[in-house]
């Protein structure tokens, strides 16, 4: 074991230099890895239990106008299959996914211009007015901050918008110069500040990505301290110009996991479909890892396979809806059990609240023997 001692002080201090993340970062052990997934495993059933949040997944459109160029729905890629989901196919996805017992949705898609900031304000009343106890998260990409507060106002609780990279010049690597990293953290910023239950994200192995850049992005979640996370292995989509790059590793996603639920104790992070698409129980390791979400697919399954944003993406068996069972059965293997629980992020910092006394008082009465 190599890095003991930097994942000591970060799950003492919350915080390493610099320095230090790139030193555990590049330089890491199997061992390493196990101690990491050991203390992040203790920690999220501290704040959790043994408890898995599940979030209904619809994908609403595969339109973008963005040509980031390592996704298969960049506008640029005319292979593509274009979908998108009328506002009345959207709300069934809700009924059937609210009668298996979901209380949360993510409605996530491209930037897509044919959904314009007064049909996005609509569909999310129409949801929250026929489904008032279950939270709407959005992953709907950029737009301006009113749209964001109208969005807001309107009944939507979480916006969850990946930064991908928080390093500009590898961002200027992943993405066309009409993109720029100052923009993506500026919404993310403005997204906190209005209200949302806020989350950010990145690939682990994107190209260009290095010891130094993963850094930034452990730095940077810090300083942001989301509200959730996103993170997965970067895979390839064979019609982008990264088609014929090396997908991003299994391990050191499953390491930076663990990482993130060390330094952000109560921060909601998913299992994805990405981890779990690039090995078959994907899932479960993440969650051994310390993640704490798993986003079912709600998607009419005619569109699941168009939503091809990398290559080979799962879209049927236990990560769809349908399969619930097992699902559960799944995470009961494994010491867990899913729950449609919201999870809302207030309820648990008031839980966090009362650890951090219990630990203070534990300590005091150490201290006064």
């Amino acid at each position: 074991m190599k890095r003991k001692t930097e994942i000591d002080k970060l799950e003492r201090e919350e915080h390493l230099e610099r320095e230090e993340w790139i030193e555990l970062l590049t330089g890491w052990d199997e061992e390493d890895r196990a101690y990491a997934g050991e203390r992040a495993r203790e920690i999220s059933h501290r704040y959790f239990g043994n408890r898995i949040y599940v979030r209904g997944l619809i994908e609403f459109t595969s339109y973008c106008r963005n040509d980031c160029y390592y996704c298969g729905l960049r506008r640029s890629n005319t292979k593509a299959c274009r979908y998108r989901l009328p506002e009345a196919e959207i709300l069934s996805c809700c009924e059937a996914g609210y009668g298996l017992g979901f209380r949360t949705f993510v409605l996530q898609g491209g930037e897509d211009s044919g959904y314009t900031e007064d049909r996005m304000i609509a569909l999310i009343r129409r949801i929250k007015a026929l489904w008032p106890d279950c939270a709407l998260t959005l992953s709907v990409g950029e737009w301006e901050e009113e749209a964001y507060r109208q969005f807001y106002e309107a009944g939507a609780d979480r916006y969850l918008l990946r930064h991908e990279t928080a390093d500009s010049v590898h961002y200027e690597v992943l993405h066309p110069s009409d993109m720029s990293l100052a923009h993506r953290i500026d919404c993310l910023q403005k997204l906190k500040a209005i209200g949302y239950q806020t989350g950010c994200g990145f690939m682990v192995g994107a190209p260009g990505q290095t010891g130094g850049t993963l850094a930034k992005d452990m730095s940077f979640i810090e300083e942001l301290h989301p509200h959730m996370a996103g993170i997965g292995p970067f895979i390839p989509h064979r019609d982008t110009p990264f088609g014929k790059n090396q997908r991003g590793s299994y391990k050191l996603t499953l390491f930076l996991l663990s990482l993130l639920r060390i330094m952000e104790k109560n921060i909601l992070l998913p299992a994805t479909t990405a981890l779990g698409t690039i090995c078959d129980r994907g899932r479960e390791e993440g969650v051994l890892a310390g993640a704490n979400v798993i986003m079912p697919n709600l998607s009419p399954v005619a569109v699941r396979e168009k939503y091809a944003i990398y290559e080979n993406k799962l879209c049927t068996g236990e990560e769809a809806a349908e399969h619930m069972d097992r699902l559960q059965n799944s995470m009961r293997n494994i010491g867990y059990e899913i729950t449609f629980e919201r999870g809302d992020w207030k309820e648990r910092q008031r839980e966090k609240g009362k650890e951090r006394t219990r630990q203070w008082n534990i300590n005091m009465i150490s201290c006064r023997r």
